[in-house]
């Protein structure tokens, strides 16, 4: 870029860079555009496991997990934006795991659920 005014030229360069970064904050803080792509899965489509898990969140439960209905902090931050203590996770059972594994249920108001095989690397949302 030339400038007519060179000693103006870091001033320019600053304002053009500050402009960019709040045009790429703007995009990724719009949780709608940013969220509007998790993969949808059917709730006849999960694992029998997780149809259980599910069954168990919309009863209430009782869980098999003293870590069921804990807090899902999203600190991935791969489902949308919400207020800390929205999101609870519970555990879909593996077969042939003596642990948790890597398969959960992670619900909103027990009304809104996603599921994740790969211990929250990804997520499909239920439906």
């Amino acid at each position: 870029m030339i400038f007519r005014f060179p000693h103006l030229a870091p001033a320019v360069a600053g304002l053009m860079f500050l402009t960019a970064s709040a045009a790429t904050v703007a995009q990724s803080a719009d949780p709608v555009a940013a969220h509007s792509v998790i993969p949808v899965v059917r709730a006849a489509d999960l694992p029998p496991e997780a149809r259980e898990t599910l069954a168990l969140i919309r009863a209430g439960g009782p869980f098999p997990h003293a870590r069921d209905g804990s807090v899902f902090a999203n600190r991935q931050g791969l489902l949308p934006l919400a207020a800390r203590g929205t999101y609870r996770e519970y555990t879909v059972m593996t077969p042939g795991r003596k642990d948790r594994g890597a398969r959960r249920i992670v619900a909103v108001n027990r009304v809104k659920f996603y599921y994740t095989e790969d211990h929250y690397r990804s997520f499909r949302r239920i439906e």
